[in-house]
């Protein structure tokens, strides 16, 4: 147990840092993207190549883990970053556009490696330690929430052209967390293991459980990623300071992970899925508080309330998902759900610089409802269908 608490722990400082670049990438690549863009309609695509890094990468980053083990594959993650933050300067002081999204792809990579904290964090645990596991480490986020923005503030404007010096920090905290993984010990897969092929992902996908389990975290993070995406250039088209819209997203990633110290608790004592049906009532109420005005504590009060739904379902579908594969099945199973959840966030952020600024924030809280009514009736349907197995036995 003190080795499972200590591997956690690191892991939750390297979810820190990782959410700390995320964070500031959230900040500043779409103002970037508006300063570089050559129509405003495009100004997100940074963000979105940020998220088609991740979904290129994240299948192969899980067989790569399966190959060689979690510590090396995480570790060789992390090189990604520190590329992909220098093409990301290099690309605003040449003041090209392309480059920038062609440097947000590369730091993808790092993002896609890096969802698999939470997955390390589930395999080193005990049965009844494991959504405590997860959500311990998705906290460690909160470091970023907080971390994030703030360096965002005081590098934005340090070199010159603008927003070079907050993409050169992001290149410290990918190499603090490389330094942090070189002390994590978890087990290297067996041979036997890395050879068996399981059942076929086909089959594995074919479980209602699974089915829940990713839609939960796929159009849980679609939701939050539409919304925040567009946040700061809505923000920006009402009149508000950038420094009050990255206090909304800092405030917004707080939400997300400060709920992962009882996340987990909430889980052990409720069940899995009254806690993934509140995330998706919260969002509910987010979009209700969106939709209700323009201010900059309606812009706060939006965010936070879909932040804090996110970590439910993300945490939720994450647990709930450890229950659907065999050990020599993990690699697929984990790099399928993953690779959803990417392909959505990849669509949602595309959609998203498109969406507020063609037609405004309140179409893009409109169009955000009918996907949490989707996942809201997977989660209840899946509780009916469980009862009935659970009375049929």
């Amino acid at each position: 147990m003190d080795s499972t608490r200590r591997n956690v722990a690191l892991l939750a400082a390297c979810q820190a840092l990782l959410l700390t670049n995320s964070a500031t990438l959230i900040a500043i690549n779409g103002l970037a993207g508006l300063a570089l863009a050559p129509t405003r309609a495009l100004a997100t695509l940074p963000v979105t190549c940020w998220v088609a890094g991740g979904a290129l990468a994240t299948m192969l980053a899980s067989l790569h883990m399966k190959r060689v083990g979690r510590q090396r594959g995480l570790m060789a993650g992390t090189l990604w970053g520190v590329v992909g933050a220098l093409i990301c300067a290099g690309a605003v002081w040449m003041q090209s556009f392309w480059l920038l999204c062609f440097g947000a792809l590369v730091f993808g990579v790092y993002n896609a490696y890096g969802q698999y904290y939470r997955f390390a964090a589930a395999d080193v645990a005990s049965a009844d330690f494991k959504s405590t596991a997860i959500s311990l480490v998705l906290a460690g986020g909160l470091v970023g929430g907080i971390l994030g923005p703030t360096t965002s503030r005081f590098t934005v404007d340090l070199l010159a052209p603008r927003f070079t010096g907050a993409y050169l920090a992001l290149i410290g905290f990918a190499l603090a967390t490389m330094l942090l993984l070189r002390f994590i010990r978890i087990p290297a897969p067996d041979a036997k293991m890395q050879a068996a092929p399981g059942r076929p992902l086909r089959e594995i996908a074919a479980q209602p459980k699974f089915i829940v389990a990713v839609l939960s975290g796929a159009i849980g993070y679609g939701v939050m990623n539409f919304l925040m995406t567009s946040t700061p250039i809505a923000m920006g088209v009402c009149g508000h300071p950038y420094g009050e819209a990255a206090f909304v997203i800092s405030s917004h990633v707080i939400g997300m992970f400060a709920p992962s110290f009882f996340t987990g608790g909430l889980i052990r004592r409720l069940g899995v899925l009254p806690v993934m049906f509140a995330g998706a009532l919260l969002n509910f109420a987010g979009i209700g508080v969106a939709l209700s005005g323009i201010s900059v504590a309606q812009f706060w009060g939006a965010l936070v309330l879909v932040g804090v739904g996110w970590n439910f379902l993300y945490t939720g579908g994450t647990t709930l998902l450890t229950g659907t594969y065999r050990p020599e099945e993990m690699a697929k199973a984990q790099g399928a759900n993953d690779q959803v959840i990417f392909i959505v966030m990849l669509v949602s952020s595309l959609a998203s610089g498109a969406t507020v600024t063609a037609a405004g924030w309140e179409r893009v809280n409109l169009y955000a409802l009918p996907m949490v009514a989707v996942v809201a009736g997977a989660i209840v349907w899946f509780a009916f269908k469980e009862r009935a197995g659970k009375v049929a036995a």
